[in-house]
């Protein structure tokens, strides 16, 4: 079965319908038709890759409410924010494993929340190995869209999350190119690293509408470009033969103004012009998450006018569209 453009792509599996990165997400995206999965990971304290969207755990996991790590509650800085709460690097994978997983958004999506608490937290080779299974019972191609969070903080605790990545998709053989693999990160560093190391891969550098990356600005203080510059022509040119192509936050592309119009961007434009492919984070079809223009009367969990802000995103030409409900994103991108 040919591969559709824009991939439509499961972001943290489905979690418009089931908590975020657990079996059953990721089951549903499967099932309902996704190109690819997006699994976000970080470390645990003997250096398991645990797919969760943080390393602080309180708002997805049930951990608050386990009595036995309640003196594990801690502050910490992490990428120059101040979170208060509990941290994968501070358990063991035996520990984690025993946490259930929860819905990040109950208050909108109640629905999902009714899973809470059934399911246990998953590893990046679980989640490896269930697609090469989907892949085999569906007979078609599905991908892994792999996000490392956090390398420099992860560093400076001294792991290198490079060499945990290599080492795992390497034993679960997602590293040779065989099966569809894209590598993305907020952080470049880690994303060259990799490449150093042989991983087979497409490569795709994450950028947020605002802000500096976390490992520029460590290295190179104010001196180091913003996403902004970086998503600019200039900042594009340095990308190429760097990287395959970039995946920015969906204002970048809807550009909107101070009161929620659509306004106009080039950034999918440049982009090709310079052999760079684009994708886009993260279509949903909630009030909450539309900008002003495309939100209909009713509570913030209500859905608004998404399909008139899903067709700009369309229309401007991206390569690949995460979703956090893969019914209506395969419908609609696939139509």
């Amino acid at each position: 079965m040919p591969r559709r453009t824009p991939l439509v792509i499961g972001h943290r599996g489905a979690p418009g319908y089931r908590p975020e990165h657990s079996r059953s997400s990721y089951d549903l995206a499967l099932e309902l038709g996704v190109d690819g999965v997006e699994p976000d990971i970080v470390v645990s304290s003997d250096g398991v890759l645990v797919v969760r969207h943080e390393n602080e755990i309180s708002g997805t996991t049930d951990i608050a409410d386990r009595l036995e790590y309640k003196d594990r509650r801690t502050t910490k800085t992490v990428d120059g924010a101040e979170l208060t709460g509990w941290f994968t690097e501070d358990f063991t994978w035996d520990e984690l494993s025993t946490l259930g997983c929860r819905e990040r958004l109950p208050a909108l999506r109640p629905s999902s929340a009714t899973f809470d608490d059934l399911q246990p937290v998953l590893r990046l080779r679980d989640v490896l190995d269930l697609v090469r299974d989907a892949s085999l019972a569906q007979g078609r191609e599905i991908g892994v869209v792999l996000e490392i969070k956090h390398a420099t903080y992860f560093a400076s605790l001294g792991w290198d999350i490079a060499e945990l990545v290599d080492a795992e998709l390497r034993a679960a053989g997602w590293a040779a190119g065989a099966l569809p693999l894209t590598i993305e990160s907020f952080e470049s560093t880690v994303l060259f690293r990799l490449q150093e190391r042989g991983i087979r891969a497409s490569y795709i550098y994450l950028l947020e509408a605002a802000g500096r990356p976390f490992d520029l600005l460590s290295q190179q203080g104010r001196a180091a470009l913003t996403y902004k510059q970086t998503a600019a022509p200039k900042g594009l040119d340095g990308l190429v033969g760097r990287v395959d192509g970039i995946s920015v936050d969906k204002r970048m592309i809807l550009a909107p103004d101070k009161l929620g119009r659509l306004g106009s961007s080039t950034v999918v434009a440049d982009a090709h012009e310079r052999g760079l492919r684009v994708f886009t984070w993260t279509c949903r079809p909630e009030n909450s998450f539309l900008i002003g223009q495309f939100r209909r009367r009713g509570e913030p969990a209500a859905f608004g006018d998404w399909q008139a802000e899903w067709a700009v995103i369309r229309d401007a030409g991206i390569d690949g569209v995460f979703v956090d409900h893969p019914d209506l994103g395969v419908a609609f991108f696939g139509s």
